[in-house]
């Protein structure tokens, strides 16, 4: 790599770390495209990595039998069997499918958090903690604007 090559790449990095971002992920869809498939709400969430209010997801009380779908490409990525009600105001599961999720470090608010997202596309689905039940004692916090429900 010669130096003007490594200079524009780091440009482009400083100045537009979303595109790069968006190239890691096989569905990958322009701003436009994203914009007119999902309401603001979904696109705050999934897009800007935004948190839906507390108690507003019709899915946190859901229990039926099914699964959890990404909701920006279909991808599935909880089961019904490990949703729990975690009393935060958000659905919440204790693992996900194998192969399904991606993760990566949130530190916006003053600590380190550990962000969800659907490894397909990149939609921001939530976040993990260490707080949850057994067997893994994880605690996957997510919005449901982000995700669809498909009964078993």
């Amino acid at each position: 790599m010669n130096r003007r090559t490594f200079t524009l790449a780091a440009l482009a990095s400083a100045v537009a770390p979303g595109a790069l971002h968006a190239q890691a992920f096989e569905i990958n869809r322009t701003d436009a495209q994203w914009r007119a498939m999902l309401t603001d709400l979904q696109y705050k969430v999934m897009r800007q990595e935004g948190t839906e209010p507390p108690g507003s997801s019709p899915l946190d009380k859901l229990y039926d039998a099914g699964t959890y779908y990404c909701r920006g490409c279909d991808l599935a990525l909880y089961p019904s069997s490990t949703k729990y009600d975690s009393g935060t105001g958000w659905p919440s599961w204790y693992q996900s499918l194998p192969n399904a999720i991606g993760t990566k470090p949130d530190n916006k608010l003053f600590t380190v958090r550990t962000e969800a997202h659907c490894r397909r596309c990149g939609s921001h689905l939530g976040h993990i903690f260490d707080d949850g039940p057994a067997p893994t004692g994880k605690r996957h916090c997510l919005n449901g604007a982000s995700l669809v429900f498909r009964a078993a």
